[in-house]
């Protein structure tokens, strides 16, 4: 017998599932339950939030500088002052497409208002280009996890740890945690975890494809030539910890992923790992995100958005409830999970080749 009736339910642990939950019941008061483990305090970093990413669509840049000052006065009401830092993210690439790439990112950044500067080879190492953006906002996520999890009971949100779950072909979701079952009437998949553990469809959307991922810990070294280092040509993002060690976030299993953080510091540094750790994650055949009910029915699935995720929440609510600005319901719109790869009209430069997810 089902003890609760919801409106949505959101599945994933990360700042962006726990905000997208928030706000469809604070702003629209649509019934929520959040599926969702909380924060391991010790675990070692998967991802990062950043307000800018390796975009080269003005239309994305237009929507990102939209909602980003929305989001950002959000989060500091939910967590305080100390929920975003202001930082100055380096830009490098190697390769002749890469650095093609990073010219136009470096072009878009500064029409949609970022100071920027090139950063001299000599600091990079090699034959490099290198591009620092100034004053871009990430998420302090020690901060702010446990905050958004404080706001979510505040506003009424049901959180879970179910132990079965149910998703129905019509995109209804029933959850089980012991004797008590909850139903949603919109279940949404909101990152790869959660769509990795509960497929949208029997059949995987052909634009989606797994990547193993990984992340290296070093023990205090150099510092790097910017506290947070993004390689184009590979997707591997390097940051300075506050210890003073590099946690590498990059593609492939943790040898590959080694030799590559090797590579890519420009000295000749010793390295000592104090942590690794490797696991799937998935990616869109053309480097766009991707949203929607793959095939049409199913669960709402959320793919590929990346570092700058959580800031655009807000518009994502927005179109999840059908009150999208007009700008915004196009930008989703052209951006579903059923696309094909060779539409080519949202296509981002990507550092991969997907293979089928199995």
């Amino acid at each position: 017998m089902s003890d609760a009736v919801n409106e949505f339910a959101i599945f994933g642990s990360s700042p962006l599932a726990r905000l997208l939950a928030g706000l469809l019941r604070q702003s629209y008061g649509k019934s929520v339950v959040f599926a969702g483990a909380s924060p391991a305090r010790y675990r070692l970093p998967r991802e990062i939030d950043l307000s800018v990413g390796m975009m080269t669509r003005p239309q994305s840049w237009e929507l990102l500088a939209r909602t980003l000052p929305e989001t950002t006065r959000l989060l500091s009401r939910i967590a305080g002052r100390h929920a975003v830092q202001h930082v100055d993210p380096v830009f490098f690439a190697d390769g002749v497409a890469a650095q093609e790439a990073l010219g136009h990112f470096h072009h878009m950044a500064s029409a949609f208002g970022m100071a920027t500067e090139i950063v001299a080879p000599s600091h990079l190492g090699r034959e490099r280009s290198g591009v620092r953006l100034r004053d871009a906002v990430r998420l302090q996520r020690a901060v702010t996890e446990p905050a958004l999890d404080r706001w979510l009971d505040e506003v009424g949100v049901t959180r879970l740890s179910p132990d079965r779950v149910e998703i129905g072909q019509d995109g209804s979701a029933r959850l089980w945690t012991g004797e008590t079952e909850q139903f949603a009437g919109h279940a949404i998949l909101a990152d790869d975890a959660a769509i990795i553990a509960h497929p949208p469809l029997p059949q995987w959307p052909r634009l989606l494809a797994r990547r193993t991922m990984s992340t290296i810990l070093t023990t205090p070294t150099a510092p790097l030539v910017g506290r947070i280092m993004a390689h184009v040509d590979s997707g591997t993002v390097l940051t300075q910890q506050d210890e003073g060690g590099i946690a590498a976030i990059g593609p492939g299993d943790l040898a590959s992923a080694a030799a590559r953080l090797s590579g890519l510091l420009a000295d000749n540094r010793q390295l000592q790992k104090a942590g690794q750790v490797s696991y799937p994650t998935l990616v869109t055949g053309d480097g766009a995100p991707a949203f929607g009910k793959a095939a049409g029915s199913g669960a709402d699935v959320i793919v590929g958005l990346g570092q700058t995720g959580v800031f655009i929440a807000p518009a994502l609510a927005r179109w999840l409830v059908g009150e999208a600005a007009p700008h915004e319901a196009d930008w989703f719109g052209q951006r579903l999970i059923n696309r094909t790869i060779d539409q080519g009209a949202v296509a981002e430069f990507h550092a991969f080749v997907p293979r089928p997810a199995a």
